[in-house]
């Protein structure tokens, strides 16, 4: 079997390898991204990018960490900081030189404006001029300037994304990912709302709107700022479950969308798991936060292994494999029962390739009657 290879194409955009820096603090400015670039991921998307950065007032401090009592080992982490408090005239420059220096590597710019179509035409004319291959719309921070009805204010209402997505449809060049947020009931209401205004793809997820926890010596919640606190947004492996969950559903509903898949990813093994519920893409931030930017080089290490060990060739081959074995409570209980039967009745031996057979067999037409 030819070895297996990374590069996948999303978009039309090639990817050397499926592995992003997510936004956030490993893509703050182009000397972080560059060096994220040089370790050898495949693509960055860039900390989220507005008009209008003076009104961007960040506290400290800003993270906490939820640690076991037992081991002392984080298990979750929290951040209530803002978008990019750096001037847009500032990251131009940066988009342009990251551009310049690295013309193999993907790098997508996160956007967030206010509601108001105006100025989200202004900031996809302004930065797709830089020459990025795409653009991620932050629908979807979960803390920080509600009052501009910016972030979670919009990711959460559907109507809201969709006029959004359309907003910016109308002048953008290049593809476009709605980010998408997990403080929602139903995921695949707000990601039907963009694909339909003709989003190119979507990303999921953002953090999770959390409260840290509190400091029993002060009784003040964490992280505390002058002795308060806001909730914020929770990420780090803890959540890769949910975001594991959101993603499926996500791609059960959508099926063909292009996702890029993320929350709690450290390794080649959890993006594996993410690509195989639909993700084409994968990006991590807390784990670089945490570990460091070579963590890259374990997870290409740890993607190519899986990889050989079923004979996929490269990452499309099984974008989506796993969805196919999730179902219904109902067929869950019939499908036990049917296999129950099968071995109480005597007929085929229960671990036969027989009785295998007839398992596949009934559980296929079960399904085909349910649809």
């Amino acid at each position: 079997m030819p070895h297996p290879e990374l590069k996948t194409v999303v978009n039309g955009i090639v990817f050397e390898n499926p592995f992003l820096l997510a936004s956030g603090p490993p893509t703050t400015n182009a000397r972080v991204i560059a060096k994220g670039f040089d370790l050898g991921w495949g693509g960055a998307v860039t900390k989220t990018i507005s008009l209008d950065a003076a009104k961007v007032i960040n506290v400290s401090p800003r993270y906490a960490k939820l640690r076991s009592h037992e081991t002392g080992e984080v298990i979750g982490f929290e951040n209530i900081e803002l978008i990019s408090d750096r001037p847009i005239e500032a990251w131009l420059d940066d988009l342009r030189q990251i551009r310049k220096a690295y013309p193999s590597k993907v790098l997508i710019a996160s956007i967030m404006e206010e509601f108001d179509r105006a100025r989200w035409h202004q900031i996809v004319r302004l930065v797709q001029e830089t020459g990025v291959h795409a653009l991620e719309l932050n629908l979807s921070c979960p803390h920080g300037m509600p009052e501009r009805r910016m972030g979670m204010a919009m990711g959460e209402d559907p109507e809201c994304v969709s006029e959004v997505v359309s907003w910016v449809k109308e002048v953008s060049k290049i593809p476009v990912w709605a980010k998408l947020t997990p403080n929602v009931a139903r995921i695949s209401e707000p990601a039907e709302a963009a694909v339909k205004a003709r989003a190119d793809g979507l990303a999921a997820i953002n953090t999770i709107l959390s409260v840290n926890g509190i400091d029993l010596a002060t009784l003040r919640p964490l992280p505390t700022v002058e002795g308060w606190s806001m909730p914020g947004g929770y990420s780090g492996a803890a959540v890769r479950p949910i975001a594991l969950r959101h993603v499926m559903e996500i791609a059960n509903h959508l099926p063909g969308v292009a996702v890029s898949g993320m929350g709690g990813i450290d390794n080649g093994k959890d993006a594996a798991e993410f690509m195989l519920l639909g993700a084409s893409t994968v990006q991590a931030c807390t784990a670089v936060m945490l570990k460091g930017y070579g963590i890259i080089d374990l997870m290409k290490e740890q993607m190519t292994a899986f990889m050989q060990d079923h004979g996929f060739e490269c990452p499309s081959d099984f974008v989506g494999h796993s969805l196919q074995y999730f179902t219904t409570w109902a067929h869950l209980v019939e499908i036990q029962r049917q296999a129950r039967d099968a071995r109480h009745s005597g007929v085929v031996d229960g671990d036969s390739e027989t009785w295998k057979g007839a398992i596949a067999h009934e559980t296929a037409q079960l399904t085909s009657n349910e649809g």
